[in-house]
């Protein structure tokens, strides 16, 4: 069945909305707008570069700014249009009934008003780019990096409720720390160090945030409670790797040699489902490759592969 917005709008501005309420933008995007999604949430956006329509979908702990230089780095090929997810930076709140189809259709509605055809997600954002390849004509072509399948409900599920039980109580970086420790999130090394320790240095963390500010990326305080919905999305999406096989559009699957084996896994069937998929693996790359350089990230080596994989036909 297809997912279609209704009365998308394209709305160039330098502010967002967030809560309800108009706030001005600290990304420094040379263009940025907004659409409104079937349901009537704002989905704020940048936008850098010229030539066909690419959209960068983030994923979890982060927004459309920690993709800033891979944006930059494809703009002399796209025009990149990197929204701000649901419940971030200048897009709208999450809203009754959310779910994996509201976040197709918020794709839906930048796709129809941008009349780009192209999509990269990564993480929890490939999840989305991934259905909406089954549901979305529009959506063409579409690269994914490590979307976050598991053979089943159970662990999604179990971190979930793990993860609302600690936010519940107050315990923020306690929760931060299980996520990611449960996930196999973080570089090797943070995974590696004993819950005691790690929760430690999130704490500390924080508090630097509070004290400093957290420049033009979304603070992790208000990042934290989108874990929530993203683990929604992966539990929604886990066990049923095999409905992918329906897609007929062209996907290409990413990844880096250094992240956790299941998400290696769940490329490797994903290449063996999806009927026109190609598969790179870039060496010394993890989970955040993609990220801003001062966030962990490789973004050029990513970018690279991208016009190499949506150029090749």
């Amino acid at each position: 069945m297809t997912t279609r917005s209704t009365a998308p709008t394209l709305k160039p501005s330098r502010e967002g909305v967030n809560n309800g309420r108009a706030t001005e933008s600290p990304v420094p995007w040379p263009n940025s707008g907004s659409v409104i999604s079937r349901d009537g949430t704002t989905i704020g956006y940048g936008q850098v570069g010229r030539g066909p329509g690419l959209v960068v979908l983030h994923g979890t702990m982060s927004s459309a700014y920690n993709h800033h230089e891979l944006a930059q780095a494809l703009a002399d090929t796209y025009t990149v249009y990197v929204p701000d997810r649901r419940g971030r930076g200048r897009s709208g709140q999450f809203g009754p009934g959310y779910g994996l189809r509201s976040e197709v259709e918020d794709l839906d509605a930048l796709l129809a008003a941008t009349e780009a055809s192209q999509v990269f997600g990564v993480s929890s954002g490939g999840i989305i780019a991934l259905e909406a390849a089954l549901t979305l004509p529009n959506a063409r072509r579409i690269a994914v990096f490590e979307p976050p399948l598991f053979p089943d409900t159970g662990l999604p599920i179990r971190i979930l409720r793990n993860f609302d039980s600690l936010m519940a109580e107050g315990r923020l970086a306690r929760a931060l720390v299980m996520a990611m420790k449960e996930a196999q999130m973080g570089p090797a090394f943070f995974r590696a160090m004993p819950a005691w320790l790690t929760e430690r240095l999130t704490g500390l963390m924080l508090a630097q945030e509070d004290r400093k500010g957290s420049g033009a990326y979304v603070s992790m305080h208000e990042l934290a409670p989108t874990l929530h919905y993203d683990f929604q999305l992966v539990a929604e999406a886990s066990g049923r790797i095999e409905h992918f096989k329906a897609i007929h559009a062209e996907v290409h699957l990413l990844g880096g040699s250094r992240s956790p084996a299941y998400l290696k896994r769940a490329l490797a069937t994903l290449e063996t489902l999806v009927p026109r998929s190609t598969r790179i693996e870039l060496s010394g790359l993890d989970h955040a490759a993609s990220w801003n350089s001062d966030r962990g990230g490789r973004p050029g080596p990513v970018a690279a592969a991208i016009r190499q994989m949506l150029s090749s036909r």
